[in-house]
This record gives C-alpha cells, sequence and structure tokens, in this order.
C-alpha cells in the first residue's frame, strides 16, 4: 500500500484525535500483564490466595486475587485514560496552535494515497538547553493495520531530517517500558536510553540521538 507524509492541516483533526485515542489506550493491557508479572505484584497475589484460601477455602482465595487484579486493571485504565482526556484538552486540542505556530516545531500525518485516510502521526517540538537546540518527538501513532510496513522508520527518519535541517543538536523522546515495539525501532535508528522514571505505573524510558556523535 502506497503511504505519504505530509503536514497536518486542520481538516485531519477528527481523524487524527480517533487515532491518537486509539493508539494510547491500547497501552492499557500490556501495562495490565507488565504490573502483574512483577516480582513484587507476584508475590502479593500470591500471599492474597493464600490467605483467601486460609479464610475462606479456594472461592476466597479466588475472589481475593480477582478484586486484585481488578484493581491493578482499573489503576492502568485510568492512567490511560487521564493522559487521554488531559491530551485531549491541552495540545492536542489545537494541534496547529501546540505544534506548528513556530518555524522548528511540526506535525506530520501519514496516510494512504488511495483513500487518504490517516495512518499515522508525528509531531517534533524545538527546545533549548542553554546555547543547544535540539527537537522532542512527540505523538508518535502509528494505526494497528500499517505496523510492520517500515511506515515506523519513515515517520521518524521525517522527525530526525526535520531536525538535522535546522541545525538541532540532537533528538530526544519519551516512551514507556511495554512499547517494545517502538523501543526495538528507536534502537535500530541509533536512539540510545538516557534515564527511567519509575513512578508512574508504566515506567517511562527517555531516549535521545545525538547527530553530533
Amino acid at each position: 500500500m502506497e503511504l505519504t507524509i505530509r503536514r497536518y492541516q486542520d481538516p485531519d483533526k477528527e481523524t487524527v484525535l480517533s487515532l491518537f485515542s486509539q493508539g494510547i489506550e491500547e497501552h492499557i493491557w500490556p501495562c495490565f500483564t507488565n504490573a502483574m508479572s512483577s516480582p513484587l505484584y507476584l508475590c502479593f497475589s500470591l500471599g492474597l490466595g493464600v490467605t483467601g484460601y486460609l479464610l475462606a477455602s479456594g472461592l476466597g482465595a479466588l475472589v481475593l486475587v480477582s478484586g486484585w487484579a481488578g484493581l491493578v486493571y482499573y489503576c492502568c485504565h485510568k492512567f490511560f485514560a487521564d493522559f487521554v482526556r488531559d491530551s485531549l484538552k491541552t495540545d492536542m486540542q489545537d494541534i496547529a496552535a501546540s505544534f506548528m505556530a513556530q518555524p522548528d516545531d511540526c506535525f506530520w500525518v501519514a496516510e494512504t494515497v488511495a483513500t487518504g485516510k490517516v495512518v499515522g502521526m508525528v509531531a517534533v517540538v524545538a527546545k533549548k538547553n542553554d546555547a543547544e537546540r535540539y527537537g522532542e518527538l512527540f505523538r508518535m501513532i502509528v494505526s494497528s493495520a500499517m505496523r510492520r510496513t517500515g511506515l515506523g522508520s519513515r515517520m521518524v527518519h521525517t522527525v530526525l531530517d526535520f531536525c538535522k535541517q535546522r541545525g538541532m543538536s540532537m533528538v530526544t523522546l519519551g516512551t514507556t517500558s511495554t512499547q517494545t515495539a517502538a523501543i526495538a525501532l528507536y534502537r535500530k535508528m541509533g536512539f540510545k536510553h538516557v534515564r527511567s522514571d519509575s513512578k508512574t505505573t508504566d515506567c517511562l524510558l527517555v531516549c535521545e540521538l545525538d547527530f553530533t556523535m
């Protein structure tokens, strides 16, 4: 399928917001399974199961463990649902103003040539640290139907080329530990993991690609 990457236009907004919401909400289940399979959560689940069994047989164990799993799923769902809601009220409410008002910022969409359907998006915002200018990659979403087609690589290359042309020193991005396919893509393209933040339900990984090295 032939695809093209172009700058965002206002008529794209409804489709872009729908794709954004779907793409973020896809992280709920991986986040839940990642949490439940961690050593701490496994030990806690086992403890609840043993307690329930001792107090009220197998049914009690099932009720306690199921309740605990339900609570974890609710927290994961709420975390991503809140993120989507907050984003739709802030930067995604006016995409052009948030990502295209400055000459070194941009928001792109990928669409099918045959139908004009938007199947991907990515944005970059110029940042400055002392005398150093760099780009931060945001809102990288690829439709599930278009994954493993090379579209993700093309969109990242679009950001990298844009930043190089404007003399930026590097590109940074943040992703979550459960986005294994995205992490593999970024590493393949030269990004390096520089730090992690485990304060949230899903560990945040901050990566960068330095053009000067």
